[in-house]
Formats: structure tokens, sequence, C-alpha cells
């Protein structure tokens, strides 16, 4: 499971840096800009959806493990 997580944080962040050349910054909220801005949001709250989810993974093994003593 955590190469899984690490495997799509990777592809967001490759698809926040392929956003970054799309947009244009003297018409930021524009044609193929906005498509770009809209990519860059979605997978910026891609990335923090799975921090949650990675952080809640832990969160669940040390309790796990709290009971197993």
């Amino acid at each position: 499971m955590k190469t899984f997580v690490v495997i799509l944080v990777l592809i967001a962040v490759s698809m926040i840096g392929v956003n970054i050349t799309m947009l244009d910054f003297d018409n930021p909220l524009e044609g193929d800009s906005l498509v770009a801005v809209i990519g860059i949001g979605a997978a910026l709250a891609a990335v923090l959806l799975l921090a949650i989810f990675w952080q809640s993974r832990r969160i669940q093994e040390l309790i796990k493990d709290k009971s197993n003593v």
C-alpha cells in the first residue's frame, strides 16, 4: 500500500509540473490556462488526500500495535 500511495503522489506531482508549463501567466483564467489552473488544483487536492490517507494508515498501525501489547 505504501508504494501505491507514493506512486500516486509522484503522478500528481508530475501533473502539477505539466500543468505549470501550460499556464499563461498574463491571462491565467482564460483558455487552456484555465484548464491548467483547474488541473493544478485537482492535483494538489489529490496530494492532500493522499497525505491524509497516509497519516490515517500510520495512526491505525500504531493503535493496532498498542492493542497487541
